[in-house]
């Protein structure tokens, strides 16, 4: 594999009969012009380690004495440039290179429209290499001859005079044909326009946004380097940095600012390495950033392979939080703890589309004014992983992560271990997100225990109905024991006691909700629980809303506080939420369940999580207790 990602390079050879294409070959691998010249050579593969891209290299000779038109089409719909060769001693020659060979190449490979039609432009022919063969027949080049042709036919990268008689420029026109594959000028530069395409702008300033990292609108030294170090791997001395300011500042008004290089800058840069024939240096960046051949980010740079055993999750790891924390803290111009409107578009600029709808407000948490802080805009991201990692690598990659040592995102994802649940089992869960599934009948009030995560009152619930659908999933960061952790909790309605799929009873806690005034409510979610859960290690607790009703008795076998004390389960927690704002404590004891699977707290109160945890702690403490009174005894007996 080459270090751009290609496996080979496959070259054919065109051209009239007669003007040297075989010689060229032949001459090429034996580094002498041949006696004997055949009809045609066989293919020739030129090894990697001496190309100078180090990339394997196909020549291919072409013999229309001995091949159809059926192998034409088919070698050229194979090859990854064209050699068109003609004579420079035969008009005749040069004249059919117009005349014939490149509109049948035109014909045979088309341009077409871009993958997916994501951008509508055009993507450029077969590259084509115009070969001038038998130059040491004229004292002086033919290349006026040539140029009009070059300016008409974007396809044609450039033009060489070469002569297999005396291997004048053979390996040079063999490395051009290799560059025209690797590093194609017309998906970057328009030859008559003497400009950069509007496609490679696009990515330079996508480039540019990435690389400005404290986003004011200036490359510094320090930004620089560290641009200059992922591309190529090597820093730049302060002397060369004040050469290439002073080479911007000679040919541009505003390509240098007062904190460094400008986009206009940078943009100049890229159009002078193009037009003195070093594509190979955008080429480089433009790949380093995930850019393909046609200019777009490669689907391998969007979704590298991730395997996820079942049962497993996807999380940040610190490089990921860290990443995110950086963009959270470059965009936040205002300094205020959260993003606005503006300063979120600024932030996924970068991106195709905003990936986050206008009931942020309803998902996370927020400040007054709606807008993510740093805790909610984290959460954010922490339900987009889990949900669909897939989603989130698609979003790095536009905004483009990177880590010492990757070329992708991988680094920012943590594939956690499957949960252990057990009786033996009373670790604590190293994973860092959990998901709980908030179930019942549509009506109970499941929605308004979920946003009572976010602390949303009913009343702001209530009017958010106005101009939003409240979302099915919310996500708040919350600390179990001094660890933070983030919670993910989904409003799963549940139409009768048949009615969960296996993907709705996978969490790692439930929250089963009835309405405590309605007296068949109960019923509801008993059927669920031993129908689903009842046999299983997952953490449940039963949830009565809308207790500011009054609790009335459930028509049922059991009432809810003798079912959960025969199946070992929590008091139910009674919740109200006309009661102001809620108290976070409900969701603590949510989480630690879910940190802490294998335990059963049958004993917790059922209105304060304070006295589970001091249980909890109580029990930690009597253990720690038996231990020193053990020891003590054993010294004892010792004595």
């Amino acid at each position: 594999m080459g270090p751009v990602g290609r496996q080979d390079v496959r070259i054919l050879l065109l051209g009239e009969k007669g003007v040297g294409k075989t010689s060229l070959i032949l001459s090429l691998v034996s580094e002498e012009f041949p006696d004997v010249v055949p009809a045609r050579a066989e293919e020739i593969t030129i090894p990697a380690d001496v190309t100078p891209e180090q990339v394997p290299t196909h020549i291919v000779d072409f013999s229309e004495s001995e091949q159809t038109d059926q192998d034409l089409a088919r070698e050229v719909q194979r090859a990854d440039v064209v050699c068109l060769v003609y004579a420079v001693d035969d008009s005749y020659s040069l004249q059919q290179v117009t005349d014939r060979w490149l509109p049948l190449l035109q014909s045979l490979r088309p341009g077409i429209k871009d993958e997916d039609g994501r951008s509508g432009e055009e993507v450029s022919a077969i590259p084509v290499v115009l070969v001038g063969n038998k130059s040491d027949l004229l004292e002086q080049g033919n290349m006026e001859a040539v140029l009009p042709i070059m300016n008409h036919y974007t396809e044609i990268e450039t033009c060489v005079e070469c002569s297999a008689r005396t291997l004048r420029n053979i390996s040079e026109m063999f490395y051009y044909a290799q560059k025209a594959v690797l590093h194609p000028t017309a998906p970057l530069y328009m030859a008559e326009e003497r400009e950069l395409t509007e496609k490679c702008k696009r990515a330079l300033r996508r480039i540019f946004a990435i690389c400005d990292r404290d986003g004011d609108g200036s490359l510094s030294d320090t930004e620089l380097n560290a641009f200059q170090q992922r591309c190529f791997g090597t820093s730049l001395q302060n002397r060369a940095l004040e050469d290439v300011r002073t080479v911007v500042r000679r040919h541009t008004n505003d390509g240098v600012g007062p904190n460094g290089l400008t986009l206009p800058g940078f943009l100049f840069l890229h159009r002078l390495f193009i037009q003195r024939g070093r594509h190979e240096t955008t080429w480089t960046v433009l790949r380093k950033f995930g850019y393909d051949d046609n200019l777009n980010l490669s689907r391998e740079y969007l979704h590298p392979p991730l395997r996820i055993p079942p049962g497993c999750s996807t999380e940040f790891s610190s490089s990921g939080w860290a990443f995110l924390a950086q963009l959270f803290e470059q965009h936040d111009k205002d300094k205020d703890g959260a993003l606005n409107v503006s300063e979120l578009g600024c932030l996924f600029a970068p991106c195709p589309v905003m990936p986050w709808g206008q009931n942020l407000k309803y998902a996370v948490p927020t400040n007054a004014q709606g807008w993510p802080t740093l805790k909610g805009y984290l959460a954010q991201w922490s339900l987009t992983t889990y949900l669909d990692v897939r989603r989130t690598c698609e979003l790095l990659a536009h905004l483009g992560y990177h880590t010492a040592g990757t070329d992708n995102q991988l680094s920012a994802i943590t594939v956690t271990k499957a949960q252990q649940r057990g009786a033996t089992n009373k670790k604590r869960n190293a994973r860092t997100v959990f998901m709980g599934h908030v179930i019942g009948p549509p009506g109970v009030g499941k929605t308004t225990f979920s946003q009572g995560l976010l602390g949303r009152t009913i009343d702001e619930i209530d009017s958010s109905n106005l101009w939003c659908e409240l979302p099915r999933f919310v996500a708040r960061q919350l600390s179990v024991y001094g660890q933070s952790k983030i919670l993910l909790l989904h409003d799963v309605d549940a139409l009768g006691a048949d009615s969960l799929s296996p993907q709705q009873v996978a969490c790692d806690v439930a929250c089963l909700v009835y309405d405590a005034s309605d007296e068949h409510s109960f019923e509801h979610v008993a059927r669920l629980y031993l129908k689903y859960f009842a046999e299983t290690s997952i953490p449940v607790l039963i949830v009565a809303s809308k207790w500011e009703l009054g609790a009335v008795r459930q028509q049922y076998l059991q009432q809810p506080e003798t079912f959960c004390r025969k199946h070992r389960l929590s008091p139910p927690q009674r919740f109200s939420a006309k009661t102001g704002r809620l108290k976070s404590d409900v969701y603590v004891k949510i989480a630690t369940m879910a940190s802490f699977p294998s335990w059963r707290p049958s004993m917790l109160s059922s209105n304060s999580s304070g006295v589970w945890i001091r249980a909890v702690v109580g029990l930690a403490a009597a253990t720690a207790l038996g231990l020193l009174l053990a020891r003590t005894i054993r010294r004892l007996n010792m004595a």
